[in-house]
C-alpha cells in the first residue's frame, strides 16, 4: 500500500514594535517623511543632491499605482508556453499597463536611538520592488535581488551619532514579470537597535512535537550573538496569563534549546485559531541583555495517505483554498493590513480555509492575519528557476540567490501556525529533464534543512513530463496545476499516495455581465483576434454564467468531482480568490484590458456570481441561495434566458411572475454542472419577478429568494464593511456604492459617473469599479459605476471623530454615510 507520512508540528511570529523593549532592544518603524523620485540619479550625489523636486511619501508605497494606464507600457511579444501558445502575439496590459518599469530612489534621514559604538544596528525590509541597493551615509550597505523577499543588513559600521541618511535605489526592468509587480518600498521598513549580546534576527524556531488535549510540548531553539548566556522564558496565553515558565542552562555556544510543557493547551485550528506568546529574556551574568516576544500556535499537522491525506490535529482536513496575488487592487502592491483583512473576511464567509501566496513570498501582515483568523497557508517562493519564462525574470539570479531567498523565507515566517506547506516553485520550465529534477531536489533539501517540520510542493503544469522525468516523484507533495484528466494516472505513477490541486479552475467571468446563448466557451490562445471577436464581441468581458474558461484549464465542477470522489486528492487552491492587476486573459491581446478575470471576487472586492457556487459547497454552516442572472433584459422578451441557482440545498422550484418553471434537483442531468448547480435552461424572459423556493431533503420549503426587474435609476445606496475604524492614519473602510431604482433594486446596467467627497477625520483613498477595461485612475475621486456598483475606500487620519463620505451623480439622489474613528 502506498504510504507516505510527514509528521509535523507547530509554531508563530516574531512580534514587532515601535517602542523600547527590555534589555535595551528598540524597534522603530521607518514609515513617514521619506523622499521619493521616479528617475535615476548618480549614487555619488546622494549626500548633496537637490531634493526640491522629490515627493514626500509614506511607506509602504507603490509609485506606479496612480498610473496613468498606457497600452505602450511594457508591451510583451512572444509565445507563452505555459499557456500552450504556439504562435507569438503582442500582449498589452499583461503587467497592468501601469508605469512600474524604471528606476526609483527613496531617501530618509534617521537617528539611531541611544546610539553607542557598542550597539548592533539592523535595517530590515519586508519587500522592495525590485533589485534594491541600500546606502547609508553615501556608502553601500548591501543589495538584494528578489523584490518579494524579506532581507536585512547589519549597518552598525555605517551609522553615526546624530543624523544618518538612508537611500534605496530600486529598478524594475521590462520583461521581468507576468503580472503587475508593483514598484517601490511596498512593505514596511524597520530599524532594530540592540546589544552586541543579543538574539539573532529571525533567530527563534518554535515547534510543538507533542500535542494532545491534556498537554503539549513546546520546543524553542534560539540562535544567539554571545556566549555564557542563558534564557528565561514565559509562555503566555492570549489573555496574558502565564501558563508555563522555564530557564535554560548557560550556553557557551550560539544556540539555546528549551523544552517546555503546557498543560491543557488551547489548540490552534481553522475554527479556533488560539495563539500563545513566548516571552524570551536573554541574560548574561545576571544582566538582562535582550528580549523578544514570539507568537505561536500549538497544533499538529500530518500528511498520511493511509489516514486520508492531510490531518490537522488528527482530523482529515481538505484544503478549500484560493490563490492570491500580492496586489490589493486599487491600492496596488502597497501593503495595508485592513485591506488584507477585508479580503480574508470575504473569503472566510465563502468557506475558504486556505491561501496560497502566488507566486512569491507573502507579506508578514497577511500571515499574521491568517494566524489570527484560522487560515491554512501554502507559502510559495518562486515563479521561475534557472530556465526563463521572462527575459529579465528571476532566472538571472537563481544560481547565486535561490538558497539565500529560501533561507530568508523560512527564517522570517516559520513561526506562523498558519503555514502548513512550502512551495518551491510554480510552473517552472525546469520540469523537463534531469537538470530540473536535480534543482527540485536541491531546493527541497534546503527547505528541509531549514525547516524539517513541513513538506514541500511545486505547482506542476507539465504533468506528463514530471511523470516521465521523476520530477513529481521527488516532491513531498505533488501539486498539479489543472490537468484534471491526468489525476488518476499521476496518482498511480507518483509514490506519495496523494495529490494536491495546487492551482485549479481558472474560470473567467465579469461581475454582472452575461452572454447569450449560454454555453461553455473554452478560450483558444492560438485563435486570431478576428476569431476571438466572433466569440466574445467587442465587450472584452467574460460571462458570469461561469461557463467560460482558459485553454489550459477547466470549469469549477471538474475540480469539485475530484475533491468529492477521490479521497487521495487532499484539496484545491482556486485561481484566484480576487481579480488582480495584469494578466487580462483572454483579452491580453486587446486594449483596453488591464486586469484579470479569474477572480471569484472582482478587483474592487465585490463577489461575482461564482463566489456563491463555491460558498454553496464550502460554507457548511450558513445558508446559500443565489439567483443569476439579473432580470433586466429589455429586448429579449420571449427569448430563452436561462436561470441558475447556487445553493447548499439539493433542490428548488423556480417561478417567473408566479408561474412555476419546474423543480430542479442536483445530480439529475447530463453534465457535471447539474451535480452542483440548479439550472433552468429553457426559461423565457418576461419582465417582473423571478423567485426560487428551496427544499430540504424531506421536501420541506426552507428558503426563498426573489430578483426583480429594476426600474429607472433613482438614487444611490451606500454600505460600509465597517462603520468604526482606528484613528491611526492607516485603517480603511470600504464603502460599496450601488445605483438603485426607487424601490432599492440594483440597476444592473447603470454606468453613471459618480463623484466622491470625504470630509472630517478621514480622507479619500481610492475607488474601483471592478471593470477590467476601465482606464479611470484609482486615486481620483470620480469613476463610472460598472454594472451598477463600485467601491470607495476611505482612510482614517491620526485623529478621532467622524468621517463623512458623500456620493453624487447627475440625475440621482445624493447619498452620504458616516464612519467613526477611535
Amino acid at each position: 500500500m502506498k504510504h507516505f507520512i510527514i509528521q509535523l508540528i507547530f509554531l508563530g511570529l516574531i512580534s514587532t514594535s515601535c517602542m523600547e523593549q527590555a534589555g535595551g532592544r528598540r524597534v522603530e518603524l521607518l514609515d513617514n517623511n521619506w523622499q521619493f523620485i521616479n528617475e535615476d540619479i548618480d549614487g555619488a550625489e546622494l549626500l548633496d543632491c537637490n531634493t526640491d523636486n522629490w515627493e514626500i511619501v509614506t511607506i509602504p508605497h507603490d509609485w506606479a499605482i496612480k498610473g496613468p494606464f498606457d497600452e505602450d507600457i511594457d508591451k510583451q511579444s512572444g509565445i507563452i508556453r505555459q499557456n500552450n501558445e504556439k504562435i507569438a502575439t503582442q500582449k498589452t496590459g499583461r503587467t497592468g499597463a501601469l508605469p512600474h518599469v524604471g528606476v526609483g530612489w527613496y531617501r530618509k534621514t534617521f537617528t539611531v536611538p541611544d546610539y553607542t559604538a557598542s550597539k548592533r544596528v539592523l535595517l530590515t525590509f519586508d519587500g522592495a520592488m525590485s533589485q534594491p541597493q541600500v546606502f547609508i551615509n553615501g556608502k553601500k550597505a548591501g543589495e538584494w535581488k528578489n523584490g518579494y523577499n524579506y532581507f536585512y543588513f547589519d549597518i552598525s559600521q555605517f551609522v553615526q551619532a546624530g543624523d544618518n541618511l538612508l537611500a534605496v535605489r530600486l529598478e524594475n526592468q521590462p520583461y521581468s514579470s507576468r503580472w503587475y509587480p508593483g514598484a517601490g518600498l511596498y512593505r514596511k521598513v524597520q530599524l532594530i537597535v540592540k546589544d552586541e549580546v543579543s538574539f539573532k534576527h529571525w533567530g527563534h524556531f518554535i515547534t510543538t512535537p507533542q500535542v494532545s488535549n491534556e498537554s503539549a510540548t513546546v520546543n524553542i531553539r534560539s540562535n544567539l550573538n554571545g556566549k555564557g548566556v542563558y534564557v528565561k522564558t514565559l509562555i503566555k496565553d492570549a489573555d496574558g496569563n502565564i501558563v508555563a515558565r522555564h530557564q535554560s542552562e548557560v550556553s557557551d555556544g550560539n544556540e539555546v534549546e528549551q523544552t517546555i510543557v503546557v498543560q491543557y493547551p488551547a489548540i490552534w485550528d481553522v475554527d479556533t485559531p488560539n495563539l500563545y506568546y513566548a516571552e524570551l529574556n536573554l541574560y548574561k551574568n545576571g544582566v538582562l541583555k535582550d528580549q523578544e516576544t514570539v507568537r505561536f500556535g500549538i497544533r499538529k499537522i500530518e500528511y498520511n495517505a493511509d489516514k486520508g491525506g492531510f490531518l490537522l490535529n488528527d482530523k482529515v482536513t481538505k484544503f478549500k483554498g484560493v490563490c492570491l496575488h500580492h496586489d490589493l487592487g486599487p491600492l496596488g502592491a502597497a501593503v495595508n493590513k485592513a485591506a488584507l483583512k477585508r479580503q480574508l473576511t470575504i473569503l472566510k464567509d465563502m468557506g475558504c480555509n486556505a491561501i496560497r501566496s502566488s507566486h512569491n513570498m507573502p507579506s508578514l501582515e497577511q500571515l499574521e492575519l491568517c494566524d489570527e483568523m484560522g487560515f491554512l497557508f501554502l507559502a510559495e517562493s518562486f515563479d521561475e528557476w534557472k530556465k526563463p519564462k521572462m527575459q529579465n525574470g528571476y532566472n538571472l539570479f537563481f544560481d547565486e540567490w535561490a538558497e539565500k531567498d529560501v533561507v530568508n523565507l523560512v527564517h522570517a515566517t516559520r513561526n506562523h501556525p498558519c503555514i502548513v506547506m512550502w512551495s518551491a516553485g510554480n510552473e517552472v520550465p525546469d520540469q523537463w529533464g534531469k537538470e530540473g529534477v536535480e534543482r527540485a531536489r536541491w531546493l527541497q533539501d534546503i527547505f528541509h534543512r531549514e525547516d524539517p517540520t513541513r513538506p514541500v510542493t511545486v505547482g506542476m503544469d507539465q504533468v506528463e513530463a514530471t511523470m516521465k522525468s521523476g520530477f513529481g516523484a521527488v516532491m513531498d507533495i505533488p501539486g498539479l496545476n489543472y490537468r484534471v484528466h491526468l489525476y488518476d494516472e499521476a496518482y498511480e505513477k507518483f509514490p506519495q499516495g496523494m495529490l494536491l490541486g495546487s492551482e485549479t479552475a481558472s474560470t473567467v467571468s465579469s461581475r454582472g455581465f452575461y452572454r447569450f446563448p449560454v454555453k461553455p466557451i473554452k478560450d483558444d490562445y492560438n485563435a486570431s483576434i478576428a476569431q476571438k471577436e466572433a466569440i466574445y464581441g467587442d465587450t472584452y468581458q467574460c460571462s458570469s454564467y461561469d461557463l467560460e474558461y482558459c485553454g489550459w484549464s477547466n470549469l469549477p465542477e471538474d475540480d469539485f468531482v475530484l475533491q468529492d470522489d477521490k479521497p487521495w486528492v487532499i484539496g484545491e487552491f482556486v485561481w484566484t480568490g480576487f481579480d488582480y492587476l495584469g494578466e487580462p486573459t483572454p483579452f491580453d491581446q486587446f486594449w483596453p484590458s488591464r486586469s484579470s478575470y479569474f477572480g471569484i471576487c472582482d478587483l474592487a472586492g465585490i463577489p461575482k456570481d461564482r463566489y456563491y457556487l463555491y460558498r454553496s459547497r464550502w460554507n457548511t454552516e450558513d445558508e446559500t441561495l443565489h439567483i443569476l442572472p439579473h432580470w433586466n433584459w429589455e429586448g429579449r422578451e420571449g427569448e430563452t434566458t436561462p436561470v441558475f441557482v447556487y445553493t447548499n440545498y439539493n433542490s428548488a422550484e423556480l417561478f417567473v411572475n408566479g408561474v412555476s418553471q419546474g423543480i430542479q434537483t442536483k445530480g439529475k442531468g447530463k453534465t457535471l454542472q447539474h451535480r452542483y448547480r440548479l439550472m433552468w435552461m429553457d426559461v423565457k424572459y418576461e419582465p417582473g419577478t423571478i423567485k426560487v423556493v428551496a427544499f430540504d431533503d424531506n421536501g420541506k420549503v426552507v428558503a426563498e429568494k426573489e430578483v426583480h426587474t429594476a426600474g429607472k435609476p433613482h438614487h444611490i445606496e451606500l454600505s460600509a464593511d465597517r462603520r468604526n475604524i482606528h484613528a491611526d492614519g492607516q485603517d480603511l473602510a470600504y464603502v460599496t456604492v450601488s445605483v438603485v431604482d426607487i424601490d432599492g433594486n440594483l440597476c444592473p446596467y447603470a454606468n453613471h459617473q459618480l463623484e466622491f467627497e470625504v470630509s472630517g477625520a478621514g480622507q479619500f483613498k481610492a475607488v474601483c469599479n471592478g471593470d477590467a477595461t476601465s482606464l479611470e485612475m484609482f486615486h481620483k475621486p470620480t469613476m463610472k459605476a460598472f454594472n451598477g456598483q463600485l467601491v470607495v475606500t476611505v482612510q482614517s487620519m491620526n485623529e478621532t471623530g467622524d468621517i463623512q463620505l458623500k456620493v453624487k451623480s447627475e440625475g440621482l439622489k445624493t447619498a452620504s454615510i458616516t464612519i467613526k474613528t477611535k
